[in-house]
């Protein structure tokens, strides 16, 4: 077959743009061309059920066919047409060689080849002749001189370009250097900061074990702090008694101590005494005053120790 699936953009034939036609006639033609194609092929056509769906598939298939090989055999009649023209003027001018000695069997072999060179050149500049019009050889010379020229400068063009190129690729080599050493260093800097992961890991839990510890001792001095605090207000401390005060009131204590000493002293040996109601009224009124004495001498030692830290 020439075609079995039909292009993008070719007419496709189905019931509603098929004006014309019945299905039979649509079921002949299908029949009529799938026998060409499976005889021109030397394989007979294979049995399966004509559906309508198969018979719009397989009559679009072959319109596309047809078209293109009627296309494709007016094309291969143009090249037979060229064909026969070129073999036409082709003996012609071994005619007129031959006619005037210049007949390839009659040329040196060196002219031949340099004559098959030439020609091989003119194919592959694509030029059929080696000159142009009167006027176009007035403003180009030789039509193999043009395509020598034009071919120079392709190439000078191509030679820019590879030259550009060859830059730009220097200049991606160099890039593709710096990133593939940038890339094994971060390569490098990432193994050494997965293998820091574990004892990293190891030192924050030890540190959140730590801080945990910091913060339930904070909680417990807090209250500790708020329960002396509450003490100190409930047993009466003010910032004015301070450590030099209690330490002065702790020594004239000492010195109360020293001379109350004497008198408590002889108080118990008045206890061994036998009683006497009258005299012993007079020394307990006499301690009484000496006691009072003494406690009037320490709340003045105490005021004049107050008022000497304010």
């Amino acid at each position: 077959m020439n075609e079995m699936i039909p292009g993008v953009g070719e007419p496709v034939v189905t019931d509603a743009t098929k004006g014309g036609g019945s299905n039979a006639a649509r079921i002949a033609e299908v029949k009529a061309w799938l026998a060409a194609q499976f005889d021109a092929a030397g394989k007979e056509v294979p049995d399966f059920e004509y559906t309508p769906r198969s018979i719009v598939h397989l009559y679009n298939l072959a319109t596309v066919s047809q078209a293109k090989t009627q296309a494709a055999n007016i094309v291969a009649n143009d090249f037979r047409q060229k064909a026969a023209e070129y073999r036409s003027q082709a003996a012609r001018i071994r005619e007129i060689l031959e006619n005037v000695g210049l007949a390839q069997e009659s040329l040196p072999s060196n002219v031949v080849a340099s004559a098959q060179v030439l020609a091989n050149v003119a194919n592959l500049l694509n030029i059929r002749d080696t000159e142009l019009s009167r006027w176009e050889e007035k403003q180009n010379g030789s039509s193999f001189l043009v395509a020598m020229g034009d071919i120079s400068l392709r190439k000078t063009g191509v030679d820019e370009k590879r030259a550009k190129v060859h830059k730009e690729s220097k200049t991606l080599l160099e890039y593709t250097r710096k990133a593939i050493a940038r890339l094994t260093y971060l390569k490098r800097t990432l193994a050494q900061l997965e293998d820091d992961v574990a004892p990293c890991d190891a030192q924050m839990e030890n540190w959140k074990t730590n801080l945990g510890v910091m913060a339930s001792k904070e909680r417990q001095y807090t209250q500790q702090y708020n329960n002396y605090k509450a003490l100190l207000n409930r047993v009466g401390y003010t910032p004015e008694i301070n450590h030099g005060v209690l330490v002065e009131m702790a020594e004239h204590r000492k010195d109360l101590e020293k001379k109350t000493k004497p008198i408590l002293d002889t108080l118990r040996s008045y206890q061994d005494l036998p009683p006497d109601k009258a005299l012993a009224a007079l020394a307990i009124e006499d301690k009484k005053r000496q006691y009072a004495a003494a406690e009037k001498y320490l709340e003045d030692v105490l005021q004049s120790a107050l008022a000497t830290s304010d």
